[in-house]
């Protein structure tokens, strides 16, 4: 029997264009990760796109695979999206990209968006 609470995890990530907080939740036989942005998320498969796209919601997703599996924010870094909401697109984010990619996309979005004061 599993006797463990599940576990979740958050941290700021710092990139380039601002920070985010990246998520990794956990529990038996189970995961996912994600990095949430002000415009969005870059997450891992288990989020579907057809629900945050009539949500009005910007995602891009990367595929892990069972031997590979995405557990960690930080493996969002190097894994290529493989699924975006249209309104991820409108953001300039593009399957192929890099999940890194993706959330600079986003953070310049929110940084166009809300620009700082003079």
């Amino acid at each position: 029997m599993f006797d463990q609470l599940p576990r979740t995890m958050s941290r700021p990530l710092q990139f380039d264009n601002g920070t985010a907080i990246g998520i990794s939740n956990r529990w038996e036989r189970g995961q996912y990760c994600s990095i949430l942005t002000r415009a969005g998320i870059v997450g891992c498969g288990i989020y579907d796109l057809r629900t945050a796209a009539e949500f009005g919601q910007a995602i891009a997703i990367a595929k892990g695979t069972p031997a590979k599996p995405l557990v960690e924010p930080e493996d969002l870094f190097e894994a290529k999206i493989v699924g975006v909401t249209p309104q991820a697109e409108a953001l300039g984010i593009n399957v192929g990209m890099t999940g890194r990619e993706a959330v600079e996309w986003m953070l310049r979005a929110t940084a166009a968006r809300n620009p700082a004061p003079p």
